[in-house]
């Protein structure tokens, strides 16, 4: 019977004996790790502390999915509500929800699993504020891929207890990760750091390695400000540590003793692998080496039974005797029998460590018989929370591990060497004071235990010898004070598409604005064209559309909103709010009588005559009448203007109504009048086609092709547009969100085009301002797209 057999019986039997099979499963008390203790029963064999701080009841080890409710900001900052889940957890884990719920800096939402009365329970979350998050980005991210594999491993559905089952899991996260063109974000660093959690607490399997490496690689390449944040949720120091630990756990088989001296057949990985996984892999086994290398990260095992190789150097330049690396440096091997100082005069040094041989027998007499080199080639992943430091690395981080070694601890110092990066690129805040060598503690960077050799001038010397007591991850430290810029609740991401409506809204507006000063400077300069009474129809609409867009554009933002009610300004809130609204009902009033006019002059067969002062009279009703539902929504519910807390937090809340404010003060109002104009808009395009199709001369199908021209026009004009902007506002898809945004808000520059560009009457007047002519022009011609406004050929008496 062999050792692992025997070793499974015991365990069978342990837990099979008469004390566990007695024990009721509800007090059976377990680990965190999961192992059985002892009955509750049985309290006074332990001391008292112990079942308190260490023990937890067997059958409520894990906090188990539970049902979480939060809204989605989807298109054009709309919110719908979601029914979510959180994925189990153990204790101490912060717990991500089932389908991707990300805040605008790219952070997840996260819920603790605690400890509490020896069971798992969840925090409690009746004291959040309301959650409201994104699942789709603009950009292309990774997230919705890693987090359906995040589950997979967490429900069972993909295997991590067999080689073939890791190796699948990790491929498929390595190629989730090596996706050009994809942004990674806050969350993605930490579901990353979980999964290598659970493969920590699986066998370690060698067949893996690479795919790790590959993911901390690409890790490493993301934006700073991603792991800035990652750090919050300590997802970084998370990562690192189960990066390191499972490094560690590998050198038994990838450089056993067993393979010294022998053949190795395939020594280095081909290019098609390199160019999938990222990183070159060496098989050195012959010599007791195995090298995982790429250009942000690099981990050298090391068996010096084989060759007596104790060490690693670094190196920017080709020289004799140094392997060259395809990620861009080069590297040669040290023995025990290396001299310190020839290796810190050795040309374009950037690290190195070993271990002497005087320390190397001590060690091996303690039992170690492996080591572990790590090569970082900067600090991303050493993330400090405070916003305020005294010193930072300015040289690679090596890390050197030793499995076997008693609390890391060792009998007589080991040195390493580190090229000072302050002499390449000084730094303006560096200070001598505070500056030399240092460790990473997983909070900060600390020179316990560790010496620097004395110089006169740290920030002067290009090599900085080191020498340390204890093993982890160490650097040049350069003093001097460095603070962080909070990263706060800055936008990462935002809502997909959002932020090119928004760049297609504000230049829409822009044009418009552009548009409708070109109307009002054409009106102010040529009084022949700003006394046909279509004109004034045409500039009261722009009046109108003019006072919506700077409202919408400048005066009612979200920042200014959020400042208002930041300030308990809340009745400039609901004036600013008030006044948006009523532009927005004065602006479809002028529509709804344009409408009316079309429809007089294209379909009633009989004219009718236009009533005296007719231009005055629908100014007065399209100018007045809005008032009544502004003011109804303002005294009844004035809350109804202030934005939530959660729309604030979001940045998609203005001063403007909700609720039965919006419904029946602005949505019913522009709901009747848009299906009106639209009644009339095919009402007009029959009346059209219905003339092109009996037109018998030449020269009436070219004014009916006009008339057809107008009528792409009268789109614009009557406000149809805004039934992009219903369908949108339904999640009919995101085309209507574009067709909304380039139409709607290009309203004025179309006008702008129709009756001054395209009017040749306009283009005269302009033209005659320009260069006068030897004669005078007939400027009382109109074309038929400003002639559509009128009712009658009685223009002039009204």
């Amino acid at each position: 019977m062999n050792f692992d057999l025997c070793v499974k019986l015991f365990l069978v039997l342990a837990l099979a004996s008469p004390g566990y099979a007695k024990c009721p499963k509800e007090r059976q008390l377990c680990s965190q790790s999961g192992e059985y203790k002892h009955c509750e029963e049985d309290d006074e064999r332990y001391p008292a502390g112990t079942k308190k701080t260490n023990l937890i009841y067997c059958d409520s080890m894990l906090c188990e999915p539970e049902g979480f409710e939060h809204d989605y900001i989807t298109r054009n900052h709309d919110q719908t509500p979601h029914q979510n889940k959180w994925k189990r957890a153990k204790i101490g884990e912060r717990a991500t929800l089932h389908d991707v719920c990300v805040l605008r800096n790219g952070m997840p939402v996260t819920r603790e699993c605690k400890l509490k009365d020896y069971r798992a329970e969840w925090e409690p979350t009746d004291q959040w504020d309301p959650v409201v998050c994104l699942r789709r980005f603009r950009e292309q991210t990774i997230s919705e891929e890693l987090n359906t594999l995040h589950d997979e491993v967490l429900e069972g559905r993909r295997r991590t207890n067999d080689t073939q089952g890791r190796r699948e899991m990790t491929g498929l996260m390595r190629t989730i990760f090596r996706q050009r063109d994809r942004s990674l974000l806050p969350v993605d660093v930490h579901m990353t750091g979980q999964m290598f959690g659970t493969l920590m607490q699986q066998d370690k399997d060698a067949a893996v390695s690479v795919d790790l490496v590959s993911v901390c690689k690409e890790i490493m390449s993301c934006d700073s400000q991603v792991l800035r944040l990652s750090a919050q949720l300590n997802a970084t120091n998370t990562l690192l540590n189960q990066f390191e630990n499972y490094m560690d756990a590998l050198p038994q088989q990838l450089v056993p003793k067993e393979q010294c001296g022998k053949v190795v057949v395939k020594p280095m990985s081909d290019e098609a692998e390199t160019a999938t996984t990222g990183v070159e892999t060496y098989n050195l086994s012959d010599i007791g080496i195995q090298a995982l290398i790429t250009g942000n990260i690099s981990v050298f095992f090391a068996n010096p039974e084989c060759d007596f190789i104790t060490g690693i150097a670094i190196f920017s330049a080709s020289a004799e005797n140094r392997r060259a690396s395809p990620s861009g440096f080069w590297y040669r091997f040290l023995r025990f029998s290396e001299d310190l100082d020839k290796i810190k005069r050795e040309s374009d040094l950037e690290t190195a460590a070993f271990l002497p041989e005087s320390l190397w027998k001590d060690v091996k007499g303690k039992g170690v018989t492996y080591l572990i080199f790590k090569i970082y080639a900067h600090d991303a992943l050493f993330v400090e929370t405070s916003l305020q430091r005294s010193r930072r690395p300015r040289s690679k981080v090596i890390s050197i591990s030793i499995p076997g070694l008693e609390n890391n601890i060792l009998p007589q110092p080991l040195p390493f060497l580190l090229r000072n990066e302050n002499l390449r690129d000084p730094d303006a805040n560096a200070s001598t004071l505070g500056s030399g060598c240092g460790f990473w503690n997983y909070q900060t960077w600390s020179n316990e235990g560790v010496t620097t050799s004395s110089s006169s001038n740290l920030l002067k010397d290009p090599i900085i010898e080191c020498h340390t007591d204890h093993l982890t991850q160490f650097a040049f430290l350069v003093g001097g004070s460095y603070r962080t810029n909070d990263l706060g609740e800055e936008d990462l991401k935002i809502p997909i598409n959002e932020k090119v409506l928004d760049i297609i809204s504000i230049v829409g507006c822009s044009l418009s604005l552009l548009g409708i000063l070109g109307i009002f400077l054409t009106a102010a300069i040529f009084k022949s064209w700003r006394s046909q009474a279509s004109t004034k129809v045409l500039l009261h609409l722009c009046l109108a559309m003019c006072l919506q867009m700077v409202l919408f554009v400048f005066l009612n933002t979200d920042d200014i909103s959020e400042k208002l009610v930041t300030n308990g300004e809340t009745v400039f809130c609901v004036a600013l709010g008030a006044a948006l609204q009523y532009s927005i009902l004065v602006l479809f009033s002028w529509m709804l009588i344009i409408a009316f006019l079309q429809f007089q002059r294209y379909v009633t067969v009989i004219r009718i005559e236009s009533p005296p002062r007719y231009t005055l009279k629908a100014a007065i009703l399209a100018w007045a009448l809005p008032l009544v539902p502004t003011l109804l929504v303002a005294f009844i519910d004035p809350d109804s203007y202030i934005p939530t807390a959660a729309q604030l937090s979001t940045d998609t809340g203005i001063c403007y109504p909700s609720g039965y404010g919006l419904i029946f003060g602005v949505f019913l109002p522009v709901t009747i009048i848009t299906v009106c104009n639209l009644v009339i808009f095919v009402y007009v395009f029959y009346s059209i086609s219905h003339s092109l199709s009996q037109s018998i001369h030449k020269s009436e199908k070219k004014m009916v092709i006009k008339q057809i021209r107008l009528s792409i026009m009268l789109f614009f004009l009557l406000g149809l547009t805004w039934i992009f902007g219903v369908f949108a506002s339904m999640q009919a898809g995101v085309a209507f969100s574009y067709l909304f945004c380039i139409t709607a808000t290009m309203q004025g520059f179309v006008m702008f085009i129709y009756f001054v560009l395209l009017d040749s009457a306009s283009r005269r007047l302009w033209v005659g301002l320009i260069c006068p002519p030897k004669n005078e022009m007939d400027v009382q011609k109109r074309t038929a797209e400003l002639q559509s406004m009128a009712t009658s050929s009685t223009n002039n008496n009204q």
